[in-house]
């Protein structure tokens, strides 16, 4: 049977897997640092404002679905809550990062997906994140009997077409595209050529900034300051 999610699943799982990838010196996470990691403005849409009891009902329900585990270590007054979405959906580091950006922020190109997901992982060029995605794309039992990805065509308006996770297939409506990501394909247009590249180069540079102030703050035992 597929793994189905629930749309607040999928938002705490979304994070868990992005905290471990942008700032491992902080992660596993407490239910305070997961529940800011749910609100936070940045990298997500739709913004939530939550409290910890709905967010530790997603990680319950996650628990049971084996996507989450609760740790607790030695000296420590608080649980802390990991991901193993590896194990559980049967995907690579590449495939989670990309999986989680949908998951995240909802339907995106592949420029967009291979900028974005390169703040957690390195997804060298398009090509790659062409490759990530058919592989998503394709069952691989026994963990993914049926893809989890979709490509669509593109939305009203716009040329690129759209990449869709099927874990929760009502999480973003393909109407519902984060407002960038609108104002993308307005000005990727004949009246304004090459301006979607240049938009995507600019964010795929601003990615790369974060992660790395990211991971300075982790090696200097900071708050991650974008979080």
């Amino acid at each position: 049977m597929p793994i189905l999610l629930k749309p607040d699943e999928c938002r705490v799982l979304g994070v868990l897997v992005e905290k471990a990838q942008t700032t491992p010196g902080q992660y596993p996470l407490t239910m305070n640092a997961l529940t800011n990691g749910c609100n936070q403005k940045n990298n997500r849409f739709p913004v939530t404002d939550w409290d910890e009891e709905r967010v530790y009902d997603a990680v319950d329900s996650l628990r049971a679905k084996k996507l989450v585990s609760e740790v607790q270590f030695t000296g420590s007054r608080v649980p802390k809550f990991k991901h193993n979405a590896r194990e559980t959906l049967g995907v690579d580091t590449s495939q989670l990062v990309i999986l989680t950006e949908l998951l995240l922020r909802g339907p995106q190109s592949i420029g967009d997906l291979r900028g974005n997901a390169s703040r957690m992982h390195p997804i060298e060029s398009l090509e790659t994140a062409r490759a990530v995605l058919d592989s998503l794309m394709a069952p691989a039992p026994p963990a993914r009997p049926e893809p989890i990805v979709k490509e669509m065509p593109p939305p009203p308006g716009g040329r690129a077409r759209l990449f869709v996770q099927l874990l929760c297939p009502d999480l973003h409506p393909l109407g519902s595209l984060m407002p960038n990501e609108r104002a993308y394909e307005k000005q990727d247009s004949p009246a304004a050529p090459g301006m979607g590249d240049r938009v995507s180069a600019l964010e795929r540079e601003v990615a790369g900034l974060r992660v790395a102030l990211s991971s300075l703050a982790a090696r200097l035992g900071e708050p991650d300051p974008l979080a």
